[in-house]
Parts: structure tokens; C-alpha cells; sequence
């Protein structure tokens, strides 16, 4: 892995990182992060009871337009042909808790990592806007990149 920040030039100044050289290839990323919270508001999600609609629902539409919205939120990213996204909502009624998982997808210049967190955190965020009258105590954690793959760096994997 490199050490150097390429978001900054030789005189320190952030800018937009130039792919133009960059060869095309085919660009996954997965991300993840869980939402925690009471076992009734868990339980009030399962049953479709929340007074806004289907809340996993709506989340996963919520991560997916984030992820087509990222280059807008995040000052240095490129905005991307993003060719696939997927939103995953698992609820582990042991924990408490609803996990969250995205791959994101493009054949481009440049990797889909901020795209597939954006998306995680934003999907997170919406079930936290959903329910937050009846539990404002939630807690997202655990957001991280999980794999990523293409381009010259090739394959990364999180250490398990």
C-alpha cells in the first residue's frame, strides 16, 4: 500500500484526483454497519408497525440513491456510472440490531468504496430518521469497508 495521499499536491493544496491514465476495469466494493437499538423498536420495525411505512424498505432505496449521490456529498469524489447496487437489511433479533450490508458496482477509472459506505451510513441514518420518536438511543457502529476489487491495486479483503 502506498503512503502517499493523492487527494493533496506537492504544495499540500486538496484537489480532484486525476484517473484520466487509469485503465477501465470492472470495480467492486462491499461495505458494511449495523444500526443497534431497544428490542421494541426492533420488534416494531419487524411487525410493520412504524407510523412512516416500510422502514427496511425505504432504507434500502435510501442507500441506493446515496450511492448514486456520493460524488455530491463527498468534496473530492468523481461522480460514477455506478452499474449496480445492492442494499441488504438483516435483523438479529438477539443483538438488537440491524445489519447492513451494500456492494456497489462500476466499470470505471476509480474504485466504489465511498459509494458503498455513503450508502451504508445513509441507510443506517434513514432507519434511525424512522423510528427516532420512539428511540432517539440508537447507535450505528461497525461502518467499514469490507472487500474491494479492481483496478491496479487489485483485491482487498477485511482482515477477519
Amino acid at each position: 500500500m502506498s503512503d502517499e495521499l493523492t487527494h493533496f499536491d506537492a504544495q499540500g493544496q486538496a484537489h480532484m484526483v486525476d484517473v484520466s491514465a487509469k485503465a477501465e476495469t470492472h470495480r467492486v466494493a462491499r461495505a458494511t454497519g449495523s444500526i443497534r437499538m431497544e428490542p421494541a423498536t426492533l420488534a416494531m420495525i419487524l411487525a410493520g408497525q412504524a407510523g412512516k411505512g416500510d422502514v427496511l424498505g425505504i432504507a434500502r432505496i435510501a442507500a441506493i440513491q446515496a450511492a448514486k449521490r456520493t460524488a455530491e456529498l463527498i468534496p473530492l469524489c468523481h461522480p460514477l456510472p455506478l452499474t449496480r447496487v445492492s442494499a441488504e437489511f438483516v435483523p438479529d433479533t438477539a443483538t438488537n440490531t440491524v445489519h447492513c450490508t451494500v456492494q456497489a458496482e462500476t466499470f470505471g477509472r476509480t474504485g466504489v468504496e465511498m459509494e458503498a459506505l455513503t450508502a451504508v451510513q445513509v441507510g443506517l441514518l434513514t432507519i434511525y430518521d424512522m423510528v427516532k420518536a420512539v428511540d432517539r438511543g440508537m447507535v450505528m457502529e461497525g461502518i467499514r469497508l469490507l472487500e474491494k476489487q479492481g483496478g491496479k491495486s487489485g483485491h482487498w479483503a477485511a482482515p477477519l
